[in-house]
């Protein structure tokens, strides 16, 4: 029997063609739209690997690709990890691994569900909240943003304890982070693949998009070394085999901004051809390299399906 890739995606349509024709170019390999259904309790997924890039969007398929997992599929993204990460965590993990960030603040919500007493179930919170502290360690301009936030979402550039406030009264539920702002020289994003395939690229925050170069001059080595050291450095730690990290880089360091990323855009048309297609070759090879050699390490799930055995799926694919 072939070895199996399946692809869980949404909207998009230039990555998961390219992908999936190139990977049934490969002597035995079968890749295809992962389909998901009802999942049984002793599920047997038909799947070897199976790329996740919407279970952030579907909760089903989340809790489906966990199941996976225990049945000995590679998933990427790990959904254990996946399920359990947070940015606010993840710029507390990386500065100790030696990868510079900007200072940062974690805040107390504005508001809570109908369910929380703000009066009795909030005994530890401390109130009110030291302002002037927060402010002089975190600076102006700032950064107000969700904790697990991504896209831009909610996201608020204020300069002043006025304007601070403003923003932190309209972030509802949210838990928000305050975060220095990095007046930078240069803007990286990088698309990085298999913990260890780093592709920086030039990166314009205020057009939201990447910059294509002719060459790969637009910055010296030693910094292009830098970037993927750290990002290397981040994804190891993280655990992340399909992640995009963006450095903004002042006086001559590389301050990374945004680094969980398990879905990172690989549309032609926003990464432009020069770089899709190294990124949709990479993620070939990895899939299919891990498709075929099952020595591999997995994730959490994997090593649980080593402890528990293999399940008859009574709901099972007939393959």
């Amino acid at each position: 029997m072939a070895d199996r890739i399946g692809l869980l995606c949404g909207w998009e349509e230039s990555f998961p063609k390219a992908f999936l024709e190139r990977c049934n170019k490969v002597a035995g390999i079968e890749a295809e739209l992962a389909k998901i259904g009802g999942t049984a309790e002793r599920f047997t997924s038909p799947y070897n690997v199976i790329i996740d890039r919407i279970s952030q969007e579907v909760k089903q398929y989340r809790f489906h690709l966990k199941c996976a997992a225990l049945a000995g599929t590679y998933v990427i993204n790990d959904p254990f990890w996946w399920s359990a990460d947070d940015k606010f965590f993840g710029y507390s993990a990386v500065q100790r691994a030696g990868v510079a960030v900007p200072r940062t603040v974690m805040l107390p919500q504005k508001e809570y569900l109908p369910a929380i007493d703000t009066k009795r179930s909030l005994k530890n919170l401390e109130y009110p909240l030291n302002w002037d502290a927060i402010v002089e360690y975190v600076g102006f301009p700032a950064v107000l943003k969700p904790a697990d936030g991504g896209g831009w979402r909610d996201v608020s550039i204020v300069k002043s304890p006025s304007e601070l406030l403003r923003a932190y009264d309209a972030s509802g539920t949210n838990v928000m982070t305050l975060q220095e702002f990095i007046d930078f020289e240069d803007y990286v994003r990088c698309i990085c693949v298999g913990k260890d395939r780093i592709l920086p690229i030039q990166y314009s925050p205020a057009r939201r998009a990447y910059v294509l170069n002719d060459d790969d001059k637009w910055t010296d080595r030693d910094m292009m070394d830098r970037f993927i050291k750290d990002a290397t450095t981040i994804n190891n730690l993280l655990g992340y085999d399909m992640n995009s990290i963006e450095f903004a880089v002042r006086d001559g360091v590389p301050y990374a901004i945004d680094f969980t990323n398990p879905a990172p855009d690989m549309d032609i048309w926003s990464i432009h051809e020069k770089y899709f297609e190294i990124v949709v070759d990479w993620m070939v090879d990895m899939a299919v390299t891990l498709a075929k050699d099952r020595s591999q390490t997995m994730t959490d799930g994997y090593r649980w399906h080593k402890l528990v055995g293999p399940e008859k799926d009574p709901l099972g694919d007939p393959r």
